[in-house]
């Protein structure tokens, strides 16, 4: 056996562990969703395809599973375009401009980046109940904003540190400020990567648990990674099949995002990995 061939088995090997190391918990998952007794195994019966989970999750208004959809979607798409749009102006101005301090920056934005959530969850609860803000967006929107921010200016510092600056000093030449050179000519060759941090900071924001446990008490904020974590107390039993239905619903809109967006996906994360 050759070298090369050998190399193409380990690869195809790597590629069928990974895609069921990753697919499995998945698969699973829809398959209980899809179970009129998600205790088939358990007791030894035959598996029986129903859509009564879905159907129970949707139509029961006690559940609220659309209306926590709702809530992630909301907060997650503001928080991920604030964080965006602050991340391409901050990384703009240490990539392409000299000021003071400007190399120290990254340093603490990792710094920063590195502290625990529940290290910051009680100040945190006691803040957003001096503003009366709990149960409400902006609770969940500005923490979102904050916690994703460094890792968002990373990636952006990453892509636009790759363009020539001889593009700001053409434009500055022939008369445009700082703001239209950054706006009209960085911002559409950089779009690749401003589109990954934008999908990026929508995931992490969607998926976040722990502040959304705290800051939120009902239907009006409360989002559905949380809301599905409770369905055990609202029916004081494990709906197995109703909560992997659950699960498949607030998956839908990550996977749709990443299936769609995958080329720009891609090519942000190794834009920055790439001189030109």
């Amino acid at each position: 056996m050759t070298d090369a061939r050998r190399l193409g088995i380990m690869k195809l090997a790597g590629s069928i562990f990974l895609i069921a190391f990753a697919g499995a918990p998945i698969v699973w998952m829809a398959v209980i969703s899809f179970a009129r007794h998600p205790e088939f195994l358990a007791r030894g019966a035959s598996f029986a395809f129903s859509l009564g989970n879905y159907r129970d999750i949707l139509t029961d208004p006690s559940l609220g599973i659309l209306q926590y959809l709702r809530n992630s979607v909301i907060v997650s798409s503001i928080s991920a375009l604030l964080v965006t749009a602050i991340a391409f102006v901050s990384a703009y101005s240490v990539t392409r401009m000299q000021f003071r301090f400007r190399s120290s920056i990254p340093i603490v934005l990792l710094a920063v980046s590195m502290f625990p959530q529940i290290s910051i969850v009680g100040y945190l609860f006691r803040l957003m109940t001096s503003l009366a803000w709990i149960n409400t967006y902006p609770a969940l929107i500005f923490p979102y904003t904050a916690i994703v921010l460094p890792l968002a200016v990373w990636l952006m510092m990453s892509t636009l540190s790759q363009l020539p600056r001889d593009l700001d000093k053409a434009a500055l030449i022939d008369g445009a400020s700082r703001w239209r050179t950054m706006r009209s000519v960085i911002l559409p060759i950089a779009m690749p990567g401003v589109i990954s941090t934008l999908i990026l900071a929508f995931i992490f924001s969607f998926n976040e648990f722990m502040f959304a446990l705290m800051l939120t008490t009902d239907y009006g904020a409360r989002t559905i990674p949380v809301g599905i974590a409770l369905f055990t107390g609202l029916h004081g039993e494990t709906p197995y099949g109703q909560i992997m239905a659950g699960a498949v619903i607030a998956v839908l809109p990550v996977v749709v995002l990443a299936a769609l967006f995958q080329k720009r996906i891609i090519q942000g994360l190794a834009g920055g990995s790439l001189k030109g």
